[in-house]
C-alpha cells in the first residue's frame, strides 16, 4: 500500500503536452546515384529476386521439325564439272587396239641362265633335339659360341664399374661420418686441477646451503617452511652424495652428448 500511496500525486491529473523527439535528417551518399547506375550495369541474369527480363517468345516461331539437325552446305556446280573432265571418255566405235605386239625375249633361257649364274642360296643351321624331328634355328637357340668372340667379352660393364665406385664413395663417407660422430660423442678425461676446483666448488655450495639451512626457525609451524627446509635438506643431500663420488674415484671421465 505505501508503495501505491506515493506514486499517485495530484500533479497527475493536470494533462500534460507530450514533447515529441527531433529525428535528425538521414544521411545520404553523394555516391549513391553513380553505385546504382553501376549495379544496374552490372547485374547479371538470375542473379536477382525472380526471372531475367527477356522478350517473350513469339508463338508463331515454334519450333520446326528437324530444324536442329547439322545442315550440309550446298554443293557448288563447278565441282561436278571438275569430277567429271577427270574421267576419261568412252573410246570411240572407230578406235582399234594396236594389235601384233610380240617380244623376243626368250624367258625360258633367260631364267635358266638367271639360275645356273646365281649364287646358291645357304640353307639356315637347324638344331634337332627329339627324335621326333623337332627342330629350331641354330643361331637364335644359344648354342653357337657368337658372343665370345666379341671385344668386350669378359670385361666388366661401364655401369657396373660406375655402380661400384658410387657404393664405394658412399660407404667411405658413411664411414667417416661415424668416425666424426663417436669422435665428437667421446670421453674427456678430468684433469687433476679441474678434480679438485670442482671439489672445491661442491664443498662451498654444501656450505652456503648448510648455513641457510641453520638459518631456519626451530619451529616449523607453515607450509613454507616446511616446503623450504624439505628443498634445502635435499639439495644438501645431492650435494654430499657428488663429493663422496669425486672423493673416492681418483680419475674421472666426461661424455660429450
Amino acid at each position: 500500500m505505501t508503495a501505491l500511496c506515493t506514486q499517485e500525486s495530484i500533479y497527475n491529473l493536470l494533462p500534460r503536452v507530450e514533447e515529441k523527439p527531433i529525428k535528425l535528417p538521414r544521411y545520404i551518399s553523394t555516391f549513391r546515384p553513380s553505385v546504382k547506375h553501376e549495379i544496374e550495369e552490372n547485374r547479371a541474369p538470375w542473379k536477382t529476386m525472380g526471372p531475367a527480363k527477356t522478350e517473350v517468345p513469339s508463338p508463331k516461331k515454334f519450333l520446326l521439325k528437324h530444324s536442329k539437325e547439322p545442315k550440309l552446305p550446298d554443293r557448288k556446280r563447278d565441282e561436278g564439272r571438275k569430277r567429271l573432265l577427270t574421267i576419261p571418255s568412252v573410246p570411240h566405235v572407230k578406235d582399234h587396239p594396236l594389235m601384233g605386239i610380240q617380244s623376243k625375249k626368250n624367258f625360258i633361257n633367260t631364267n635358266a641362265a638367271n639360275v645356273i649364274m646365281g649364287v646358291a642360296k645357304k640353307p639356315q643351321p637347324i638344331c634337332v633335339d627329339t627324335r621326333q624331328g623337332n627342330k629350331y634355328l641354330l643361331e637364335t637357340s644359344g648354342l653357337v659360341p657368337k658372343y665370345i668372340n666379341k671385344k668386350d667379352y669378359g670385361l666388366t660393364p661401364k655401369y657396373v664399374i660406375k655402380r661400384n665406385e658410387e657404393v664405394k664413395r658412399a660407404q667411405e663417407e658413411y664411414d667417416a661420418y661415424v668416425k666424426e660422430t663417436l669422435r665428437q660423442k667421446a670421453m674427456k678425461q678430468l684433469s687433476n686441477e679441474e678434480r679438485e676446483s670442482l671439489l672445491q666448488g661442491l664443498k662451498k655450495n654444501w656450505e652456503e646451503v648448510h648455513y641457510e639451512f641453520q638459518g631456519l626457525s626451530v619451529e616449523i609451524d607453515t607450509l613454507p617452511k616446511k616446503i623450504r627446509k624439505e628443498r634445502l635438506e635435499s639439495q644438501m643431500k645431492q650435494l654430499e652424495h657428488d663429493i663422496n663420488i669425486i672423493e673416492k674415484h681418483k680419475i674421472i671421465y666426461i661424455a660429450n652428448k
